[in-house]
């Protein structure tokens, strides 16, 4: 399986600083929670290294963890969780997104890990659909 079928970029029609906040909000109004958003670019520099801007935001609906929780086989699946969308400046300037394909990554699964994986996934490709080219 090639990454671009497990990981997906996509380009921001908005500055760095924009996208992050309307991928904050458009999350919220879908009822997922952000239980942190990691700021890599500062991280990096308390150690000295200067990086373009990048944040990881991290996202969580109950309605889909708490499917793959409450059962016993499918708690592996909590490494995936929360799920995360990653929002970046390359080097040519341009804003981008990135988020892991959990429909592709799920095929093959069990049916309520498929399931549910494939849920969480359209709704978070839903999220950044609202900022992307």
């Amino acid at each position: 399986m090639a990454i671009g079928q497990i990981v997906v970029e996509k380009q921001s029609r908005y500055d760095f600083d924009t996208t992050v906040q309307k991928v904050l909000n458009e999350a919220e109004q879908r009822g997922w929670q952000v239980p942190v958003v990691h700021d890599l670019q500062q991280s990096l520099a308390k150690s000295g290294k200067s990086v373009k801007p990048v944040k990881v935001i991290e996202i969580c609906k109950p309605q889909y963890s708490g499917k793959l929780l409450e059962l016993s086989e499918e708690r592996i699946m909590s490494v995936m969780m929360p799920c995360r969308i990653a929002v970046y400046q390359k080097s040519e300037g341009n804003i981008y997104i990135t988020l892991v394909n959990g429909s592709e990554m799920a095929a093959g699964m069990s049916g309520k890990i498929a399931d549910i994986m494939k849920a969480a996934s359209d709704e978070t490709f839903e999220i950044i659909k609202s900022v992307t080219v």
